[in-house]
């Protein structure tokens, strides 16, 4: 019987730790290829405020997000990752400054 229990346990671990080191590699792989985007379009590292992912729960790619805020813009720019291409999918007024 507490065999069975750390077995259970053991595969309840696994799942979970499979699940979140799958969303932190999604969440990784969109930041560094907005990051390389931005670089390409002639953006300047220094011009670069913050390159933040998160979870959007829209579907499929556009699922993870990346904000983008630049230096002397008040805007947040919001990226996702389609395969190879970096899709352009919004902005918004930032409230910081």
């Amino acid at each position: 019987m507490k065999k069975t229990i750390l077995i259970v346990i053991a595969i309840v671990m696994l799942i979970s730790i499979a699940i979140w080191a799958y969303i932190s590699y999604r969440k990784y792989s969109a930041e560094e290829a907005v990051h390389e985007y931005l670089l390409n379009k002639s953006t300047e590292e220094t011009d670069i405020i913050s390159i933040e992912p998160f979870i959007a729960n829209l579907r499929g790619n556009a699922n993870y997000m990346v904000a983008v805020r630049l230096k002397d813009d008040s805007k947040v720019y919001y990226y996702y990752k389609d395969g190879d291409d970096v899709i352009f999918e919004s902005s918004t007024i930032s409230q910081l400054n």
